[in-house]
């Protein structure tokens, strides 16, 4: 079963997060949180657990059709919003148990003081059959 974590960041310091935005760290710290992440991905080759991941730049933009031609475009999402997704990984697992105790240890990655940052990921299953009717 193939899973998305989604790994949003939100900016801090917040009661949710208590860590403060990540370009206030020492760089040290950004190194360790990243390293562990990259360490994380590559225990997961070993196993064949691991798919695919990526960082997303903090820059984007909004599109939509308006059946009108070109699609209106507006800015955003900004790195000053409150939740924003920073990244995701993709994993081949047996089971949904699985799936959920990599999410908990990859939420462990080291934080601004070093210590586990245990921050929220999203766990979601990719869809394998369509959920409406049809033949």
């Amino acid at each position: 079963m193939k899973y998305l974590l989604l790994k949003h960041y939100r900016g801090g310091p917040t009661p949710v997060t208590g860590y403060a935005p990540l370009d206030q760290w020492a760089p040290e710290r950004v190194d360790a949180h990243i390293q562990y992440m990259r360490d994380f991905a590559d225990r997961l080759v070993e196993t064949g657990e691991f798919v695919d991941e990526r960082a997303l730049s903090p820059e984007g933009t909004f599109v939509r059709f308006d059946g009108e031609g070109r699609p209106p475009v507006t800015d955003g999402p900004f790195a000053e919003t409150k939740d924003l997704v920073a990244g995701w990984m993709i994993i081949d697992v047996e089971s949904y148990e699985r799936a959920l105790e990599l999410a908990g240890e990859l939420s462990a990655a080291p934080g601004p003081d070093g210590d586990p940052i245990r921050e929220w990921l999203e766990l979601r299953p990719f869809l394998t059959d369509v959920p409406f009717g049809g033949e």
